[in-house]
This record gives structure tokens, C-alpha cells and sequence, in this order.
């Protein structure tokens, strides 16, 4: 599926949620939860995670284990909903910081795999269905300090949802953790949506494939950005359509 850019759309919506600005605490509290399901069950979904959307909520909000399901997948979720928590704290910030990132996987996977949790790979690995071949282990830490070294200058130069989408490809192309990379990507990139004053965005499981396919077509040459833009950009037009809808319902 083609996806048109859809960032001047998203602007006019914006400017719609800033004139309802500043929330009440109960208004941020709602919303704050809302988005904390989706974006968990979502993001791990896209992952293989067998728990649904109504599980998610009863594993988090009430602490209950799914019969049948793995215990794997409640890690995932209890460990990305702790991962949340800190994408709020550090949306509070003007920057983001190498140490930020390393904690926003340690969070998620800590409960699955200590050893490696916010801690950058040691071995080589492969990504099936791609012919792209991540980073030898050696260059990861090289790469990311000049990733993360090239942040202010990318946010200064491209729009918000441009410099969202980029800082989740660029992190999905150094694959820096053993596992855990696409979830971090998409909490990494909420996090730069959430301190540019925009709102989470959620890629529906539905749309694994074509989130699949336009990552791809950024790591191939010649390289172009363009198609995982427009589809991060739908994917915020779609979140703030929501978040207006919300905030019409409290």
C-alpha cells in the first residue's frame, strides 16, 4: 500500500489540540493511559506477541495472567508498559541522550533477558525476510554515539514527524540490541513526537507488512526515506484525529 505525506493535515490538527491546551490533570491522566495500552499491545504485536488488546489491559491494569499464553508475552507487556512510564518522564526534556535510549530497552527487556538488557549486542545477527545485514557488533557503539551525536541537528532541520520517523529508521538500520530493537525504535520515536508536543503514534498490527516493507525501502540503494515518512505520517494523522475525539469525549 502507497501512503500519502500527510504532515500539512497534521499540522492543521494540531493546531486544533493546541488551542484546547493546557489539560487538567485528569485529562492527561485518561489520555496518558489510554495510549498506554494501545501503543503496548500494538508494538509488541508487530512483534509476534500472541496477547491481544483486551488481554494487555487485564495484564496491566489488573495484574492477571492469560491462561494459555506465553509468560514471555507478559514480560513483553508488563516491560514495555514500564518502558512507558519513562517515555513520559524524558518527553519532559529538550533532548535525548545515548543513555535514554540503552534504558528504554533495559525497561522492556529486562524481565526476559537480564544480561542483555539495555546493554548493545555482542554477536552478529540476521533479520529474515531482508537482505539488509545489520552492523558487525564491533561498529555499535561507534554508530551510536554518532546517531545520537546528530540528534539536535536533525531536529533543528526537519519537521517533527520527518525527524520522528528518521530517528526510528536510523535506529532499526544500527540494530544495536540482541532483540527488543523494533519496540525501542518505536518508543525512541514517540519520544520525539511526545517532546516536539504531538501525540503517540500507533502502527496498527494490521499494518505489519507495510511498516515491514517501507523499513526495508530505506535500506536499500538507491536509499529513500520517503515511503516510511509518509507511512509514520499517517500514522499520526490517525493518532491525532483520535486524540481530538478524546478530548471532544472528556
Amino acid at each position: 500500500m502507497t501512503y500519502e505525506n500527510k504532515i500539512k493535515e497534521i499540522d492543521e490538527l494540531k493546531k486544533k489540540t493546541d488551542k484546547r491546551r493546557p489539560f487538567d490533570k485528569h485529562t492527561l491522566k485518561q489520555l496518558k493511559e489510554y495510549y498506554r495500552i494501545g501503543l503496548t499491545y500494538s508494538s509488541n504485536a508487530l512483534e509476534g506477541n500472541s496477547l491481544t488488546e483486551t488481554e494487555t489491559k487485564i495484564v496491566l491494569e489488573d495484574g492477571i495472567t492469560i491462561g494459555g499464553k506465553p509468560i514471555k508475552d507478559h514480560y513483553e507487556a508488563i516491560g514495555h508498559s514500564e518502558a512507558y512510564d519513562l517515555l513520559y518522564r524524558l518527553a519532559t526534556n529538550k533532548e535525548i541522550v545515548e543513555k535514554d535510549i540503552m534504558e528504554l530497552h533495559r525497561l522492556f527487556y529486562y524481565r526476559i533477558d537480564e544480561a542483555n538488557a539495555g546493554h548493545y549486542r555482542k554477536v552478529k545477527v540476521i533479520i529474515t525476510g531482508t537482505e539488509f545485514v545489520p552492523p558487525a557488533p564491533a561498529r555499535i557503539p561507534r554508530l551510536m554515539k554518532e546517531f545520537v551525536s546528530k540528534i539536535p541537528g536533525m531536529r533543528k532541520k526537519l519537521h517533527p514527524v520527518e525527524f520522528a520517523a528518521i530517528l526510528h529508521k536510523e535506529l532499526v538500520a544500527i540494530h544495536p540490541f540482541v532483540d527488543g530493537n523494533g519496540r525501542t525504535a518505536r518508543l525512541l520515536m514517540n519520544l520525539a513526537l511526545l517532546q516536539c508536543g504531538y501525540v503517540i503514534a500507533i502502527i496498527p498490527p494490521i499494518l505489519r507488512n507495510d511498516n515491514i516493507n517501507a523499513i526495508k525501502k530505506t535500506q536499500t540503494a538507491p536509499q529513500t526515506d520517503a515511503p516510511f515518512i509518509n507511512l509514520i505520517s499517517a500514522m499520526v494523522y490517525e493518532s491525532m484525529r483520535d486524540y481530538l475525539r478524546l478530548l471532544n469525549a472528556l
